[in-house]
């Protein structure tokens, strides 16, 4: 099976530059649907799934493959070569900014510019650096997802999309956590929240624009702001929208910045 298929590519809109949304730990290109119709006039809109998510091919995940966020980046990479797109501005949410920030080093030049969504490269604490959690907090939440799937995904949804007077944004980011297969789940979290691509920033020198919730408990501004400091040239935005998923709570907002940018 092909990238393509192997990743439940999907391609809409009607110009010739390829814009390429990958969406978060936990979710599916769905979570991109406030979003891409705003650009679907001008841009060749390509969404994907990442192995583990959505509409994409189980059978293919493999932990050899997956434990490290380079074999997420292989995969873009894959699906790009494989439609014959270059100068992409890559969109990735979450921990797939930093996919894309590494991919971007595997390929250079396929890539445009990176619109980075809340990323983080590392979700602990380290000295003088703010992750955002302790390892010992990051530690107890992978426990808490070993030992209880469904209860985890039901109590992190709201916390991770912040919001709380709009608990149907909770409800829809807890519904896609539970749909992911439990094993997959929990190895991807570890990916996700173990992994340290500080030492990736300084090598990117794709055109980056960073949107960073003015409060967001999963990557607070301390991480936005060192993303910035750490990618030569790259152009900050500290959004209104608060929570960490504003492509579902704050779409206005982002698509006015994204354009603006672009």
């Amino acid at each position: 099976m092909n990238a393509i298929q192997r990743n439940n590519v999907t391609i809409k809109g009607k110009g010739t530059s390829a814009m390429l949304f990958v969406h978060g730990f936990g979710c599916d290109q769905n979570m991109w649907r406030f979003i891409t119709p705003a650009f679907e006039d001008d841009y060749n809109v390509i969404l994907m799934d990442h192995v583990e998510a959505g509409n994409s091919d189980l059978a293919a995940y493999t932990s050899e493959q997956y434990s490290q966020l380079e074999g997420y980046a292989s995969d873009v990479i894959e699906v790009c070569k494989e439609l014959k797109i270059d100068d992409v501005i890559f969109v990735g949410h979450s921990v797939s900014s930093m996919i894309g920030a590494i991919a971007s080093l595997q390929a250079p030049g396929l890539f445009k510019a990176l619109i980075m969504i809340g990323p983080s490269p590392s979700y602990v604490n380290d000295g003088e650096y703010v992750g955002g959690f302790t390892k010992e907090q990051i530690t107890e939440l992978m426990d808490a997802l070993d030992n209880n799937h469904l209860g985890w995904s039901m109590a992190m949804a709201p916390i991770i999309m912040g919001n709380p007077e709009r608990v149907e944004l909770a409800e829809e980011l807890s519904n896609s956590f539970c749909r992911t297969n439990p094993d997959i789940a929990r190895e991807f979290a570890r990916t996700t929240f173990f992994s340290d691509k500080r030492a990736v920033l300084p090598q990117v020198t794709t055109p980056t624009l960073i949107l960073q919730c003015s409060d967001d408990v999963i990557a607070p501004e301390e991480v936005g702001i060192y993303v910035h400091e750490n990618i030569k040239d790259s152009k900050l935005v500290i959004m209104e929208a608060t929570g960490h998923c504003p492509n579902l709570s704050a779409p206005d907002e982002t698509i006015a910045i994204m354009k603006a940018y672009l």
